[in-house]
Order: C-alpha cells, then structure tokens, then sequence
C-alpha cells in the first residue's frame, strides 16, 4: 500500500515530509485538501487529526499525525532500506545533537520564521496586507537566532557536521522567506549561514520538490 500524505503542497510541514520521503527513497501519494471545511469536517477530525490540521500520514492503515512525529516514525522505520540517507544517526551522542538542534530549530527558529511568512507570504496570498508590527518583531527576532546560528555553524557545513533531520526541518520556511517574501538578505550578510543553506537547499531530493510542486 502507498504511504499517503494528507495536506497540500504548498504547507511547509507537509514539505518537510515530501523530503523526509523522498531522501528515504519511498514513494507516496498526496491526498490534496483544498479547504478549510475538508480537515474541520468531523470525517477528518476523526480520522485523520482530531485538531484539525495538516499533514497526517497512513501507512498501510497506521494513521500517525503531527510533523516531527511522522518524521520519526519514517526514519525509525525505513531509514536505510531504500537509501543510504541517514537523517537521525545510530549512535546515541550524534542522534541526541540532531535531536538538539531539532529542538532549537522548533524554538528559536521556525516560530518567528512562521510568524514572519504568514504576514509575507500567505496573507499577501488572500489578499490582505501584512501587519508591519508582527513583521518588524519577527524579523528582529529572527536576526538574533540568526546571529547564534552563524557562530554554531563556524567550521561545519551543517549543524551537527553532518546533514540530518535538523538541517532538512529548517528548509521549507527558509525557502519561502528568501524566495517568495524577498527576506534573502538576513541569510546572505552571514556567510556561515549563507553556505550552511547553501548546501541544504540544493539537496536533490529538495530541488525535485521545489519542481514538481512549482514552488518557485
């Protein structure tokens, strides 16, 4: 049976799982739901998330939902079957550092990062002006978490030295803020940070995705 992935393909956390999917080398298939009736309805509720959000994932009838949960699930389950990909490593020390930053990123990273494309992105999407205040409050927020990143990231090419789930749990936001909501340049003036997203975002199962869903 085919993973199946509920969302749509423009949500960052169902990205992160197209990823996740495709660095572990599985097929899938999404089941696109376009509105906001679809996954309040009480058939999604429950079946599928019972707080009425996306993604959730079916795996041959195991029902699972929240992002970094399915992540797990899938690395646990089929890291290394169908790819030599190691996105949360054997060893115990290297597994709790990916662990760390995965942490970090969900803390520090991705809730002002969210804040920001929400007023950048998807407001600008349905019509509505952004709200300048959150705008310039998460921007500047944004820059100290940078500015810790940039001396974490001294000497390595990615946060525990090596790629992993981590790294690829910070792309989806990172794209649409230099890419859609023209934020490059709190990337660009570090240029540890400038070469660490260098070197996730042209991960080639993260340029398929960027193609196949028409991102850019």
């Amino acid at each position: 049976m085919t993973i199946q992935v509920f969302g749509h393909t423009t949500s960052t956390f169902c990205l992160v799982l197209f990823h996740i999917l495709k660095e572990l080398g599985l097929s899938y298939e999404v089941v696109q739901l376009n509105s906001t009736e679809e996954i309040k309805s009480p058939e999604y509720l429950a079946t599928k998330h019972p707080f009425g959000k996306i993604p959730s994932l079916n795996d041959d009838g195991f029902q699972i939902y929240e992002t970094r949960a399915i992540a797990r699930y899938l690395i646990n389950k089929y890291q290394g079957t169908k790819t030599s990909t190691v996105l949360i490593p054997s060893d115990v020390q290297k597994a709790a550092l990916v662990e760390q930053f995965i942490s970090v990123e969900a803390s520090y990273f991705t809730q002002p990062l969210s804040k920001l494309i929400v007023q950048l992105v998807f407001k600008k999407r349905h019509g509505k002006e952004p709200d300048l205040k959150i705008v310039y409050e998460t921007r500047e927020e944004l820059n100290k978490t940078l500015d810790v990143y940039e001396k974490l990231l001294e000497g390595k090419d990615y946060l525990t030295g090596e790629f992993s789930l981590a790294d690829l749990l910070h792309i989806p936001y990172t794209f649409y803020a230099i890419n859609i909501a023209g934020e490059s340049e709190l990337w660009d003036k570090r240029p540890n940070v400038s070469r660490w997203w260098k070197n996730i975002s042209e991960r080639e199962c993260w340029k398929n995705i960027v193609t196949e869903y028409k991102l850019a």
